[in-house]
């Protein structure tokens, strides 16, 4: 579960909401960790110190207590401190007490110092607390790094003062810190890794409703459903709702265009007719002249009445349209029109497959593509489809519609003269030329691809690639 959580955030970008949240929270919760850590650390380095001192000032009170003078005039222990560290020779456990003059030569040292004598530097007894005490680590003689405390104290009766020296290896006061930053870090650690977790997870929850957003997104432009289901948090409603509304006013604009176009091309197609059949009952040259201008008239208001049609439809959201259905119902017409051919039809598809636009528009592209292998095929007619799995967005993607014939074909040359509307390579066939032109335009309205080519049979080769989904409760023919 850990790793199904994690991996996501490999694949992340910069720019990922979510990766901002948990990149955000998760920082600021380790900063904050390394702080807390480092001031545990150093309250915990304080209170062993201390503590550590503590040991140490007990030793310099006994040393206080039983340092006298004899009769002799030399300083002596006058009872042992009862502390067998300060007698193991040389591991770190000193005292010493000696007197401040430089030339005096009285002093006295635990039996653990052995031959040898504590000396420090002079500034090291600058900086002393409240009670004259001075604190600081030094170098020992073999080496060991001591905790120093050093007092000044005059003797009753002595002619000089005396300074009174304890020390102790700092080596146990690291080894205790150490062990316990060490335990620290590692919980710390667990902590920081929970953290992150749980951030983790509060994200994934929270950006879920983005995700139902964008596949109820998904689900109108494949023409699943016709507006945002209103399951969403308070704080997405607003959005879902302006959505709603767009999607509305959106197919609103649209019937008003088709409505539009339908009654400008009622409008003016009318007249034009008027215009033409009264030219053609004068016979003169002028009424040619109008006839001829009159038929251009026509043709270009079709034409771009056809390309405002097509674009209104096609950039529609929501309008879907299934592909065997089509290509069935086509395929039967045709076999009636060119019966006498008797040719064999093979349809290679998937009922699964649908095409994201108006049902009218797909007919017009593959009834051209299968009139014209019809027309020109000897024996066969092939039609094949598939999905192409889309990059992005999931559920949706492209279908792609063959249709191929064992005609002759078109030379490589003539294949884009193929696409011109009113382009006719052969006047021998009946047509008026705009069949490709128009499957070429609409493939475009719907930002598509059409390419012509050469058949396995020898004949032309349609591919047509455009926008579509794959429903997953259909199954393969």
């Amino acid at each position: 579960m850990a790793w199904a959580i994690v991996c996501p955030i490999q694949t992340m970008q910069h720019r990922s909401l979510a990766f901002r949240l948990i990149a955000t929270s998760a920082g600021w919760s380790i900063l904050i960790l390394v702080i807390a850590g480092y001031l545990f650390s150093s309250l915990f380095r304080s209170a062993v110190e201390r503590t550590f001192d503590e040991r140490l000032l007990l030793t310099l009170d006994g040393l206080l207590a039983n340092i006298e003078y004899d009769a002799t005039g030399q300083l002596t222990e006058a009872a042992d401190l009862g502390d067998s560290r300060y007698v193991f020779p040389l591991q770190g456990w000193y005292w010493q007490v000696s007197a401040l003059e430089e030339n005096s030569t009285t002093e006295i040292r635990s039996a653990s110092l052995l031959e040898k004598r504590l000396v420090f530097p002079i500034n090291a007894y600058d900086e002393r607390d409240d009670n004259g005490l001075a604190r600081f680590y030094e170098m020992g003689p073999e080496g060991h790094r001591l905790r120093v405390i050093e007092q000044k104290y005059e003797i009753d009766g002595a002619a000089e003062a005396l300074s009174f020296v304890v020390t102790g290896n700092s080596d146990e006061l690291e080894a205790e810190i150490a062990a316990f930053d060490q335990t620290l870090l590692v919980t710390l650690s667990i902590l920081a890794a929970g953290l992150v977790m749980a951030v983790l997870l509060q994200v994934r929850f929270g950006v879920q409703p983005l995700h139902r957003l964008r596949a109820g997104l998904v689900n109108v432009r494949k023409g699943d459903a016709e507006t945002l289901k209103d399951e969403f948090p308070i704080e997405l409603q607003p959005v879902v709702q302006e959505l709603n509304a767009l999607l509305q006013a959106n197919k609103e604009i649209v019937d008003r265009a088709r409505t539009q176009v339908g009654n400008l091309a009622h409008a003016l197609k009318t007249p034009l007719s008027v215009v033409r059949n009264e030219a053609e009952q004068a016979e003169t040259a002028s009424s040619r002249k109008i006839v001829e201008q009159a038929k251009i008239m026509t043709d270009q208001v079709g034409l771009y009445l056809d390309r405002a049609r097509r674009a209104a439809r096609a950039h529609a959201p929501g309008a879907v349209s299934d592909v065997l259905p089509i290509i069935d119902s086509l395929v039967r017409t045709l076999k009636r029109i060119y019966v006498q051919k008797t040719l064999v039809v093979t349809v290679e598809t998937d009922q699964s497959l649908r095409f994201r636009g108006e049902r009218q528009d797909l007919e017009e592209m593959i009834g051209n593509l299968l009139d014209n292998a019809f027309k020109w095929a000897r024996r066969e007619v092939v039609v094949r489809t598939r999905f192409q799995a889309p990059t992005q967005a999931p559920g949706t993607g492209s279908i792609i519609i063959i249709v191929e014939d064992d005609g002759p074909g078109l030379p490589r040359e003539q294949r884009e003269d193929a696409l011109v509307r009113g382009r006719r390579l052969d006047e021998t066939k009946p047509g008026s030329g705009l069949g490709l032109s128009i499957v070429a335009e609409t493939v475009a309205m719907y930002e598509g691809d059409i390419r012509l080519g050469l058949s396995g049979a020898g004949g032309l080769q349609v591919q047509l690639t455009l926008p579509g989904s794959k429903s997953l409760s259909a199954k393969s023919r």
